[in-house]
């Protein structure tokens, strides 16, 4: 089966979103994409001194264009309506920045609406400040909050009458719909012990980023060993891969860093995550684009490349 492809939609202040987000989508659709993504970003604080800094990294600064984001449903939502086939993912959703029951019903609502094209890709969300402005539970709640949203999902998005009771939330026995157009697959981020506990335990998959093509391999399988463990079956867990492309000249082959230089040179290590049980990757290419112009030839470059390659 060919590896699926996927691209992330312009979400930052350097594109007019009131218009390249409609236009990009449908490019990537015509060129051949599998699946368009976009992830949330709530705020950039001023003060990104100590535990304020980015990825949690005390004093690390933040990347410009997470000053001006646009939200990651709404531009999904914006995509799906003017693009007929190509899935929409979501890389990642912070379900603890969320009331449980709000999010299940907006991720159901746009599934079905789309025609069941949504993945889930969910992760724990590690800004302090994002959970001060918004979150329901504590940032040293986050784990047990994602639990909680995949507990309330499977509820809301079964069969009806509806009911749900924890500490927390409680739903009566109620009609919910709309429902998902279909199961919504869920993929979940993280590398530490918990969250690869909980894909094993409950995932559809994995959806990594940021790691080397040998060791995403190494740990997908290990991932499947856990999954075995839990009893399931260890096919059951599938993995979508994030390249971050910050960009795209060629690089001397020497020395050369995990998913650096041109499209030709990436497929190189797209081809180990395809070898290793990799089903799915998508190339954010944003950042490594000017304008919407340039950020559509780039994607039909990678496209062209990776099925060039066979892949």
């Amino acid at each position: 089966m060919p590896l699926k492809l996927g691209v992330n939609l312009p979400q930052d202040s350097h594109y007019d979103l009131t218009a390249d987000v409609v236009k990009f989508a449908r490019a990537a659709e015509e060129i051949g994409y599998d699946s368009l993504w976009a992830y949330e970003r709530l705020l950039m604080p001023v003060d990104q001194s100590g535990p304020h800094g980015l990825y949690n990294i005390p004093d690390m600064p933040w990347f410009d264009r997470y000053a001006s984001t646009g939200e990651a449903l709404t531009t999904l939502a914006m995509a799906a309506a003017v693009t007929e086939r190509i899935e929409l993912g979501t890389g990642v959703l912070v379900p603890p920045l969320h009331t449980p029951f709000r999010l299940a019903r907006t991720l159901a609502t746009l599934d079905h609406q789309s025609g069941g094209r949504v993945i889930a890709g969910l992760g724990v969300g590690w800004s302090i400040d994002e959970f001060a402005a918004a979150a329901p539970r504590p940032y040293s709640e986050r784990g047990a909050a994602l639990d909680e949203f995949l507990d309330m999902a499977s509820a809301v998005w079964g069969p009806d009458p509806v009911s749900f009771e924890n500490d927390r939330y409680r739903i009566a026995p109620a009609m919910v719909k709309p429902k998902p157009a279909r199961q919504i697959p869920i993929y979940l981020g993280g590398l530490g012990p918990a969250a690869l506990r909980r894909i094993a335990r409950r995932g559809t998959g994995w959806l990594p980023t940021g790691i080397p093509p040998e060791q995403v391999v190494a740990q997908l399988a290990q991932l499947r060993e856990m999954a075995a463990e839990a009893g399931r079956d260890p096919a059951e867990i599938n993995c979508i891969y994030q390249v971050a492309v910050q960009d795209l000249s060629e690089v001397p082959a020497e020395g050369r860093q995990p998913f650096a230089g041109s499209p030709k040179q990436l497929v190189e290590d797209l081809a180990v995550l395809a070898e290793g049980g990799v089903h799915h990757v998508y190339v954010t290419t944003t950042v490594a684009s000017k304008d919407v112009n340039e950020l559509i030839d780039n994607s039909a470059a990678i496209h062209e490349a990776v099925r060039g390659a066979g892949l």
